[in-house]
């Protein structure tokens, strides 16, 4: 099978290799998976640049994907055979990520694709959509609050907007790049604010008006968390899926104590099998329903893998970065 993949951290122009490897097998317990889109995620760019040594001697990267189930291992579903799929977590812990034709993955990791959705866009699904879902529904509905989200233009917030709009909940968010404000509200924010302001605080409570802001959604949570244990209403959480800015904040423990308020993480790629399928199964029901927008930046090639990689290193996308592959 055609694949990219690496033997070493470096530059992706350096290090990236396009070429022929052996097609895997489905073990018992997995399912082989014919790929026709790759998602290109930050944590994949950071892993094949060196944020973390290298586990395997040759890696393919990437964790998401989309394709058709082709086969299934021993005792497996034969009725499985011929879904269109999604695939998370490819790259996690594994050798074998989805930058290839062919990917062989235990079952739990792969989520049904509806009909409506392209492979490509299918390919932006397993991280972005199921932090997204997690980041809004972990702790509980949503239906009647009003939910502040930061950084509404990224991949993950811009998902997680329109998760929580269909969940019932008012959205305000937040941007750097105001340009990007009426693309924001269209996903269903209620209103888009400067995150540079510095007037913030004062502007998120205003927005919420009398009920408060009961949930905030962030990316770079530590960075945040002051203003944040400002901004929420008492008993409100704060819901952090990130902090690559900040990742030692200090902790303004007596504020927080104060209003009772709730930190909450989370790692999509520690999701157990029961709450992945929760929350796939949300995003299926949206797709079907044509309510999520599933923002795609570029699409490249294969063999260009590496200015795929290269593009989401650059930042300012509008949307995710995907391997097409024929």
């Amino acid at each position: 099978m055609k694949a990219v993949w690496y033997e070493k951290n470096g530059p992706a122009s350096e290090v990236l290799v396009h070429d022929e490897m052996d097609r895997p097998f489905s073990a018992a317990g997995e399912v082989l998976v014919r790929l026709y889109a790759s998602g290109v995620n930050p944590s994949d760019v950071k892993a094949r640049a060196g944020s973390r040594p290298m586990a395997f001697d040759r890696v393919i990267p990437h964790s998401d994907g989309a394709g058709i189930i082709e086969a299934v291992g021993l005792g497996g579903d034969a009725h499985l055979v011929g879904n269109r799929v999604f695939v998370r977590n490819g790259a996690w812990q594994r050798a074998n990520g989805t930058s290839a034709e062919y990917i062989a993955v235990p079952r739990s990791l792969v989520h049904f694709l509806p009909e409506s959705t392209s492979f490509t866009a299918g390919a932006a699904l397993g991280i972005p959509a199921l932090t997204a879902a997690c980041a809004v529904l972990k702790d509980g509905s949503v239906d009647g609050e009003t939910v502040l989200i930061h950084g509404g233009g990224g991949t993950v917030a811009r998902l997680a907007v329109q998760i929580a709009v269909d969940s019932g909940a008012r959205v305000i968010a937040t941007t750097g790049d105001m340009s990007k404000a009426d693309w924001i509200t269209e996903a269903g924010a209620a209103a888009v604010l400067d995150y540079k302001d510095p007037d913030l605080a004062a502007m998120a409570k205003d927005a919420a008006g009398a009920g408060g802001i009961s949930r905030i959604i962030d990316a770079e949570c530590g960075k945040n968390l002051a203003s944040s244990v400002e901004i929420i209403a008492p008993k409100g959480t704060i819901l952090g899926y990130g902090s690559v800015l900040q990742p030692t904040p200090e902790l303004p423990f007596m504020n927080m104590m104060f209003k009772h308020v709730t930190l909450s993480t989370i790692l999509v790629y520690l999701l157990d099998e029961e709450e992945a399928v929760a929350y796939a199964a949300i995003v299926f029901d949206m797709l079907e329903r044509r309510l999520l927008d599933v923002p795609v930046e570029a699409r490249f090639a294969l063999e260009d893998a590496a200015a795929a990689h290269e593009l989401v290193e650059a930042g300012q996308r509008r949307g995710a970065v995907v391997l097409e592959i024929d």
